[in-house]
């Protein structure tokens, strides 16, 4: 299993609306995360922007793509785009740079 964490910066000016945009993910959106092998996936906002995700998966490539493939993942990147900075023409989930894992204490 891998453990994938990434960051992301959201508009600070934006956060209220971003939390609550996450309190109501559709259905569907949560259904293909989990059909592409996405689990235990977290996401963590400081009050400044700072966006920590966290989430395991047996083949991060193959959950990326498979969610890709989707159209509903589509449809949120292109609705959540707006929130964030510096993604260079980039959609969120395309920013995505895996962090290097240091420790893990089992």
């Amino acid at each position: 299993m891998q453990r994938v964490c990434f960051l992301l910066k959201v508009r600070a000016e934006r956060t209220a609306e971003y939390r609550r945009r996450h309190a109501e993910v559709w259905q569907e959106m949560r259904d293909a995360l989990t059909a592409a092998g996405w689990r235990n996936y977290s996401l963590f906002l400081r009050e400044d922007g700072l966006l920590v995700g966290y989430l395991e998966t047996e083949d991060f490539g193959r959950a990326r793509a498979a969610m890709d493939a989707t159209g509903v993942n589509a449809r949120w990147q292109a609705e959540m785009a707006s929130f964030f900075e510096e993604l260079d023409g980039s959609r969120p989930d395309e920013a995505m740079r895996p962090l290097t894992e240091v420790f893990h204490l089992a």
